[in-house]
């Protein structure tokens, strides 16, 4: 490993691109275990309707957490490249501290294998570029996640004792300053990289910075009536459904069922509401939607406010088709079944006729293109 040596390459430097990773990496877990489970909610999980952008934020910090990450974690892995391939002599193999060191290294292996494909499937995700993942992608980050995790704290537990001399060992002042690259500087183009792709990345749901976010993959001002798609009509498949004049919401509940024209819904109360749209990819953009309240609906068929509520979509082979709407969002004034963005007709890509919004929650679960509404225990 001649070409690999290094004088930068110490316990000190790996230890302290270990401190700077841990909080990354629970920052990260934590906001995407949540993103998971408002998507997928056990039975004690509870995600409130309010404040609106709570989601936004824990996602928007999901996302800039994993993507500032990357530079951190191929600099650990630069730090520590040599000693993972190190093998012992021939001799040492039946020495009971070789194997144990053995196994370390692989429970390293596996930290460092799950590290890769966890930042590797969510800047896939990101990007949308699902076709190149070959898997559900929910899945494969969700449980690839706890592997990380329970690595990283198996890691941590074994290499305490190491970071905890190197980090307290005294700095011993050099007898002749390093030609070239020094570890402050090392450890300060890390920094600075982390920082830059977090500004180039994070205008994505900070709209103040969309302009200086070069590397962003979607820019929140740009889309029908200025808000970003993910998936259009025509990709869905809805184009002839949506815009067919013999379209009606059926509202399924308690005590009876109604189906709703375009026109019928307009002719109801209509309530405005500026609510964020965020979609797990990692971009949001704020919006003023105007619709029908759906408690006004979950009433009209007798239900109340204990009631979850099924939102399905026209759209048929999706597994975010259908969306359950949990009682306080469902009885909160600002959740809509929206019929106008920016006091337009909604974009045919944004949901024609009409679609769910509901504060507080991700896009894949503001259904669009909607055919029907179950309230009560039906749904």
């Amino acid at each position: 490993m001649k070409g690999f040596t290094s004088t930068l390459r110490t316990p000190r430097l790996t230890s302290q691109l270990g401190v700077w990773l841990g909080p990354m990496f629970a920052i990260c877990f934590v906001t995407g275990f949540i993103s998971h489970e408002i998507q997928h909610p056990a039975s004690w999980f509870f995600w409130p309707a309010h404040p609106v952008w709570l989601y936004r934020v824990t996602q928007g910090m999901h996302v800039a957490t994993g993507l500032a990450s990357i530079p951190l974690v191929l600099a650990k892995l630069w730090s520590v490249f040599p000693r993972l391939l190190r093998l012992p002599g021939v001799r040492r193999w039946a020495n009971v501290q070789t194997w144990a060191q053995l196994l370390e290294r692989l429970s390293v292996l596996v930290l460092v294998v799950a590290a890769i494909v966890q930042l590797s499937s969510g800047v896939l995700n990101i990007a949308r570029w699902y076709a190149a993942m070959g898997f559900f992608f929910t899945s494969l980050h969700y449980w690839t996640a706890w592997v990380v995790t329970g690595s990283l704290l198996v890691h941590i537990g074994v290499k305490l004792p190491v970071v905890r001399r190197a980090l307290a060992a005294p700095v011993r002042p050099l007898r002749r300053p390093p030609a070239g690259l020094t570890r402050r500087g090392l450890l300060t183009t890390v920094a600075a990289t982390s920082a830059v792709v977090t500004a180039a990345t994070v205008g994505e749901t900070v709209r103040p910075l969309a302009a200086v976010s070069v590397l962003a993959d979607r820019d929140p001002r740009v889309g029908p009536q200025g808000v970003p798609v993910n998936k259009s009509a025509l990709a869905a498949g809805v184009h002839a459904a949506a815009t067919s004049p013999d379209w009606r919401l059926a509202v399924s509940g308690p005590a009876r069922t109604v189906r709703l024209s375009l026109s019928d819904l307009a002719a109801m109360r209509q309530t405005t509401a500026a609510l964020p749209i965020t979609c797990v990819e990692g971009w949001s953009a704020g919006a003023t939607w105007t619709g029908v309240a759906l408690r006004d609906l979950v009433h009209l068929v007798g239900g109340d406010g204990a009631d979850q509520v099924a939102a399905i979509s026209l759209q048929r082979g999706s597994a975010y088709a259908r969306s359950i709407v949990d009682p306080p969002h469902a009885r909160d004034p600002e959740t809509l079944i929206a019929l106008r963005l920016h006091g337009e007709p909604l974009h045919l890509d944004h949901g024609y006729p009409a679609r769910l919004i509901a504060p507080n929650r991700p896009g894949v679960l503001q259904t669009k293109w909607l055919s029907q509404l179950i309230v009560g225990s039906a749904a």
